[in-house]
């Protein structure tokens, strides 16, 4: 990369470890921005990018105990 740009991107779905955060910002060479998966995920959800907002619900089930209702009623 040195001499052809700025600044690069590296995204990945993963993680990045221990030595690629240190070479990604060696002395000398161009920067180097580690987007991880974590990262990833949370842009697409501040850009809401290919994302639908759903509202949902979890059963309970041991609410309804108290009321006499089976696993079968619920």
């Amino acid at each position: 990369m040195t001499g052809r740009a700025d600044k690069g991107i590296i995204l990945t779905t993963g993680t990045f470890s221990t030595e690629a955060k240190k070479e990604a910002l060696r002395d000398g060479a161009p920067p180097i921005e580690l987007v991880d998966g974590e990262r990833v995920v949370e842009i697409m959800e501040e850009l809401e990018l290919g994302l639908k907002r759903v509202h949902s619900f979890i059963v309970n089930r041991s609410f309804f105990n108290d009321f006499g209702v089976g696993a079968k009623g619920v």
